[in-house]
């Protein structure tokens, strides 16, 4: 079967805000995109064969010394280019046209009128509204190009020469403010760039269960299995890809939710892969003790979690490889090529250098509804697909400050509570993810006529499509009454539960 990944979009990295959501937004489309950063080489470009490129947005400006661009030659390729915002100023000032800045900043929707009606608008005609973020705008295009849409406030909203198939949008068609923008993205695919739509989760599986064979080859692997949705589709698709020369080892390491070790184990039963339990709680909190700071509680787990695979592997016999299920998100926070590390992953930036087995990381360039949708394709039992998303790292980076035995107690009783009523209210499926986290602060209160001076727990619940981006939950007055109420009634040393109220971004979905 032929490798759904060969129809490729490749997607040029300026360090836009948006770039992931363009990358989806392909996928969406049953077009498989991958993104890179800009300044890759022409030659791996071209060797890539894609079908088509998109230029990004970004927060520079093309007329700023040192800024990001690229060689006039990938717009000689003969292959569509799409460039969105910084994309399009990009490729208006590298092709001949005129760049300035814009009287006013442009920000949020505007109206735009379309006057292309082929190529990128076929099929649209007359106003829709679309969704600004620019401080530049293209002031005059370059020769060959014809304007096909513009605003009040920018007259040159949208350009596009047909004859080479450069197509270019001040505005992003990837938001959802963008309502015709699925629309262009579409027109882009199929009709400029003669996509045939191959990218679905049955022909990713095929293709990635035979990159699993090819890689394993004749040798034996083990998983690092959590029980989460990304490591049981890891592990069911390499098992499908390998069978029993994999060895799917669950590490409870110690800072797992209330009842997970047991309902881990239970659910691989049913699924009839053997697991090897390992109980490593004392060796990891001792590793842990006094450590604070977030980033070295990740690299202090992600280097134990190493060793302990190790030694699984020295008693299974000559095992090479570790599978894991690294997401695409896990990538981009810990640090790319155009991405600043925003928190390393323990299975990505918290790896030792000195780790002898081999990495296979079939979910690596996922984002997470897909790998739901992959666990579909397997038959994963839904109480797996739907399983709260939570870190490796566990309980440890949902507590502020050094871990101790005392305050994961503390913490697993909240959380079960948030988790128990989040069900209980049916909004299980609605909230992407909802949890406790255990601030490192005490505080006065009154119980029982008596002063105290106790932990606060503080209640986060998200909404959000791939992790990328998420917005607080607006969750029922009630129901967060009901939270408060029981954690300070039913878990010792708790007197105050607020709840967070902040996006991603400014904030991440995790406190650490």
């Amino acid at each position: 079967m032929q490798d759904p990944r060969k129809e490729l979009i490749l997607l040029l990295d300026f360090g836009g805000q948006y770039t992931q959501l363009i990358a989806r937004r392909v996928r969406e489309c049953r077009v498989y995109c991958e993104i890179i950063p800009y300044y890759t080489p022409l030659e791996r470009i071209s060797s890539r064969k894609p079908c088509g490129i998109i230029l990004s947005g970004g927060p520079s400006s093309v007329y700023e010394e040192n800024a990001p661009a690229l060689p006039l030659a990938v717009f000689e390729m003969g292959v569509p280019v799409l460039g969105i915002c910084y994309g399009m100023q990009l490729m208006g000032h590298l092709l001949g046209g005129r760049v300035v800045r814009a009287s006013h900043r442009e920000y949020g929707r505007a109206r735009i009128g379309i006057t292309g009606s082929e190529g990128l608008f076929k099929g649209l005609a007359g106003k829709t509204w679309c969704w600004m973020s620019h401080g530049d705008r293209v002031e005059a295009v370059p020769p060959g190009f014809v304007v096909s849409a513009s605003t009040d406030s920018a007259p040159i909203a949208a350009m596009e020469d047909n004859t080479r198939r450069l197509y270019a949008v001040q505005f992003h068609p990837e938001v959802v403010h963008t309502p015709e923008g699925r629309r262009m993205i579409e027109n882009f695919l199929y009709g400029i760039c003669g996509c045939g739509g191959t990218w679905t989760m049955g022909s990713f599986l095929a293709a990635a269960a035979a990159e699993v064979r090819e890689t394993v080859g004749h040798g034996s692997a083990i998983c690092a299995l959590s029980g989460g949705v990304d490591s049981s589709v890891a592990a069911v698709l390499v098992y499908r890809a390998i069978g029993e020369r994999l060895t799917c080892v669950f590490v409870n390491h110690g800072l797992l939710r209330e009842g997970e070790p047991e309902s881990v184990r239970e659910a691989f039963r049913r699924l009839g892969i053997p697991i090897v339990y390992v109980d490593a709680k004392d060796r990891f909190l001792k590793k842990l003790a006094g450590v604070a700071e977030p980033e070295a509680k990740r690299r202090v787990i992600g280097a134990e979690f190493i060793r302990v695979f190790e030694e699984e592997a020295r008693k299974q016999g000559n095992v090479e490889f570790l599978v894991q299920g690294t997401l695409y998100p896990d990538v981009v926070e810990s640090g790319t090529a155009t991405a600043a590390r925003i928190k390393s992953h323990h299975n990505v930036g918290g790896l030792p250098a000195d780790m002898p087995l081999r990495l296979v990381e079939p979910l690596r360039w996922l984002f997470k509804d897909e790998v739901r949708e992959l666990g579909r394709e397997l038959g994963l039992p839904e109480e797996i697909i739907w399983r709260q998303p939570f870190p490796g790292p566990g309980l440890a980076v949902r507590i502020l400050g050094p871990v101790t035995e005392e305050k994961l107690n503390v913490l697993r009783r909240a959380d079960a509570i948030v988790t128990g009523e989040i069900k209980q209210a049916g909004l299980d499926r609605r909230v992407w993810q909802y949890f406790a986290v255990l601030p490192d602060i005490r505080s006065v209160g009154v119980m029982g006529d008596a002063r105290t001076y106790a932990h606060t727990v503080i209640v986060r619940a998200v909404e959000s499509q791939d992790g990328m981006t998420a917005d607080w939950a607006r969750l029922p007055h009630d129901l967060l009454e009901r939270m408060a109420a029981r954690i300070v009634r039913e878990v010792p040393g708790v007197n105050r539960v607020v709840y967070d109220i902040t996006s991603k971004p400014p904030a991440t979905i995790e406190w650490e």
